[in-house]
């Protein structure tokens, strides 16, 4: 909660400072870099993990239902809520939702993969709103938990999570839900890491050719 708190207070902090000051940085290049380390970060953090390493020994089939409904589900949502945006088309916030809670990677992502249909003031926009969006998913899934346990099942409380379910949210799912879903937790949280680098540029692709009214 305390991260995310303070990513947000970064972010305000930077459009404060962004304003006073009137900075001209070669922001393209920059978030490129950070974008490319960040890619770098999810390889290694992945590859590296004891635990998908015992997961994997254990792999069954099934156990690829959890991420998939949790991927499904949320696009789901996120389709439904473009309906009431005219702003934006269904591809883009499917695209927000498909950060699945990673919120410095998707925002990235989908700032610079929108940039050239967009330009700078949209794809900035709508990459804040997926880096506002997934704060909040994240802190939603950490404060109701025992919500989602209690009237939806411990299943529930793991896809809210989406990928903090393998480390931000995990404390609180072992609490509220019990140790047993540690495991489960663990292989839905990979799952959904190593879904967002896919998942988010390929919905940015599906729009390329879409007319966007307000940019015009």
């Amino acid at each position: 909660m305390k991260q995310s708190l303070f990513v947000v207070f970064m972010f305000v902090l930077g459009c404060i400072i962004g304003n006073v000051c009137q900075l001209h940085w070669q922001l393209h290049e920059l978030s490129m870099i950070i974008l490319y380390v960040l890619m770098f970060q999810v390889g290694i953090s992945v590859g590296c993990s004891d635990n998908l390493k015992a997961i994997l020994r254990n792999f069954r089939p099934k156990m690829l239902l959890l991420p998939l409904s949790s991927i499904s589900g949320t696009l789901l949502f996120s389709g439904i809520i473009s309906l009431a945006l005219s702003h934006w088309t269904v591809f883009d916030c499917m695209a927000v939702g498909s950060g699945m809670g990673y919120y410095s990677l998707s925002s990235i992502l989908i700032t610079q993969l929108k940039l050239p249909t967009l330009g700078q003031q949209m794809a900035a926009e709508l990459g804040t709103i997926a880096l506002l969006s997934n704060i909040c998913r994240e802190m939603i899934a950490l404060t109701c938990a025992p919500l989602w346990r209690k009237y939806f099942g411990p299943y529930a409380a793991v896809t809210a999570a989406g990928v903090t379910s393998v480390d931000v949210c995990l404390p609180a799912i072992s609490r509220v839900c019990g140790k047993e879903m540690i495991p489960i937790s663990l292989f839905h949280g990979m799952m959904i890491d190593m879904s967002v680098p896919i998942l988010v540029p390929f919905l940015c692709e599906l729009c390329t050719t879409t007319s966007y009214p307000l940019a015009e």
